[in-house]
């Protein structure tokens, strides 16, 4: 059995190492079952959690019930948190161009965090001298990983659903390290800083902030543009307003990520790109550039098939008519999803060319889902 040290200097250790390593926020919580478990339970027992149904199976819930499902001999719970880049005020971009959530800006965090957690359990092992059982997670495990942030002192959820750090706002990633060590816990996050404030409710456009501070991701605008991997329902498409991948709504007009957000202290969450996207580049974008843009980067998870299906929206939003010919173009493309979209865009454009397009891709399309979106098109444009 090795001998480790004192928890208060090893967990002081482990913090100032995780600091250094350049997370902005670190601490500790014992392993326990979550308090608002049943809130989890119930946010799926009504559907919430639209069609990733993976957050649903009885394995899933099973380990989310208690970390230790996960690790047996899990003692202590490292949360780590750190800064992407600040989402700036809720303003319209430009026509022609279209927002992209700014955790979305730099490179892939799953790509990025788990190296240093890695690091942090290879610095523990060489503190203790010994083996460290351990499971780290970003936004990657089974685990309530907001509630293990609040029960280590990070922030509280906010009605948003966020956790909500009172130096940092909303605008941080979360991190998680399963540890088979004794660690000095922090003291929970006890209290409620949103008071009254209800600027995110009224703000969503689709109203998916649920009372008990979470969403019912089938009408969020983030799940509906990047999980989401069919079509967009036709009614929530004008909600999506300008925003091809994700969404900071809700963020933005938090007055505590407005007066306290930071920029990133990872040099890889830095914008890679311009922001907000032209468009009509997007829209070019065979499956080969696709892949070479955005290697490594979260846009990837959406697929080229779902991001431009969501540049379809956008477009079609801002009834941009400079965009038709690139629509026309997309209107032609092998992926029936984006095909479909760019129809309904075209339709809400309804220039006599978008319409003659329309008319024109009717005659050859036989994808039925296809031939649908163009038939309602045009019916849309006719109204």
């Amino acid at each position: 059995m090795p001998v480790f040290p004192r928890t208060d200097s090893l967990t002081n250790k482990l913090k100032a190492e995780a600091k250094r390593l350049g997370f902005d926020f670190v601490g500790v919580t014992k392993p326990a079952p979550p308090a608002h478990y049943a809130r989890y339970t119930n946010w799926l027992a009504q559907g919430h959690h639209a069609k990733m149904e993976y957050l649903a199976t009885e394995r899933a819930q099973y380990r989310r019930f208690d970390p230790r499902h996960i690790l047996p001999l899990c003692e202590s719970i490292l949360v780590l948190g750190a800064s992407y880049a600040h989402p700036g005020p809720h303003v319209p971009a430009p026509i022609g161009h279209g927002k992209i959530a700014s955790y979305a800006w730099g490179d892939d965090y799953h790509n990025v965090l788990p190296e240093r957690m890695q690091a942090l359990v290879t610095f523990l092992e060489q503190e203790t001298g010994a083996p460290v059982p351990n499971r780290w997670y970003t936004d990657t495990g089974p685990i309530l990983e907001r509630e293990l942030a609040q029960q280590a002192g990070l922030g509280w959820v906010g009605k948003n659903g966020c956790l909500i750090h009172p130096q940092a706002g909303s605008t941080f990633f979360i991190a998680e390290i399963l540890l088979g060590i004794p660690l000095d816990a922090d003291q929970p996050f006890s209290t409620d800083h949103c008071g009254t404030c209800t600027r995110c409710l009224e703000a969503c456009p689709t109203e998916c902030i649920l009372p008990d501070r979470t969403l019912d991701a089938n009408r969020c605008i983030s799940y509906l543009t990047i999980e989401n991997k069919g079509e967009i329902p036709i009614k929530l498409r004008p909600k999506i307003e300008d925003w091809a991948f994700g969404c900071d709504i809700c963020q933005q007009v938090c007055p505590w990520t407005i007066r306290f957000g930071a920029n990133p202290t990872f040099d890889a969450f830095q914008p890679r790109f311009p922001v907000p996207a032209a468009l009509t580049e997007e829209l070019a974008l065979t499956p080969q550039a696709f892949n070479r843009k955005f290697k490594h980067h979260p846009v990837k998870r959406a697929k080229r098939r779902g991001y431009l299906r969501n540049v379809c929206v956008v477009l079609g939003n801002q009834r941009d008519t400079s965009a038709v010919g690139a629509l026309i173009a997309a209107l032609h493309d092998f992926e029936p999803l984006i095909r479909g979209h760019a129809a309904w865009a075209l339709g809400q454009i309804g220039t006599p060319d978008a319409l003659g397009a329309l008319e024109i891709a009717l005659q050859g399309e036989t994808d039925p889902v296809v031939r649908r979106e163009i038939q309602d098109a045009q019916n849309s444009a006719q109204r």
